[in-house]
């Protein structure tokens, strides 16, 4: 198991990805009263390590109306979430991260994954952002596949990621030459 890091391009910062909620679904912003509801989610959805004090974390950093839900319009139930929040490293300085994306198995295979991740990344962007990237494991092959096609680009942050990344590809049936990637040493070479 692998983590992989994805960027959104500079050059795609000016062209926000454009989404819109299926049928039966909206979207909307974390307001108080959401809390049970959002950590249930999360759980739901696989991570675990959710508590209190993590969605304390998340709304505490989070960037203004930067926790996204698409909602189940019928039973008003949060289908799926992703979030943005200023968050720098080492390997992204000055940069916000778009995570903790997830979708509730009673809602998957809808595409709101999609749609949150889109809606999310530009509100990152209005916020003024002038760096994106997401973490996610190389098993999540549905997510990355969304992530994909949101407009993220896989990022070789070390020279040994590349075969990892080359048998994502693989696995998800598709051609990495189709997509655009970004090495982190030829970038540091070029701005030097």
């Amino acid at each position: 198991m692998a983590t992989l890091e994805m960027i959104w391009p500079e050059d795609r910062l000016a062209t926000p990805p454009e989404y819109s909620p299926p049928d039966d679904y909206r979207l909307r912003t974390f307001r108080p009263g959401d809390e049970k509801a959002y950590i249930e989610l999360m759980r739901a959805a696989g991570f675990d390590c959710w508590t209190d004090e993590t969605l304390d974390e998340v709304l505490k950093n989070a960037i203004p109306e930067g926790v996204i839900f698409a909602e189940h319009e019928a039973s008003s139930a949060i289908a799926a979430t992703a979030m943005g929040w200023y968050k720098p490293n080492d390997l992204f300085p000055d940069a916000y991260e778009m995570g903790w994306v997830a979708a509730s198995p009673e809602h998957q295979g809808r595409g709101l994954g999609r749609v949150v991740t889109a809606a999310s990344t530009d509100t990152i962007i209005r916020a003024g952002a002038s760096s994106i990237y997401l973490l996610t494991d190389d098993w999540r092959l549905p997510a990355i596949k969304g992530y994909l096609r949101v407009g993220y680009v896989p990022f070789f942050s070390k020279p040994d990621i590349k075969p990892c990344w080359q048998e994502v590809f693989s696995k998800l049936a598709l051609s990495m030459e189709d997509y655009a990637t970004v090495d982190h040493a030829a970038q540091t070479e070029r701005k030097a």
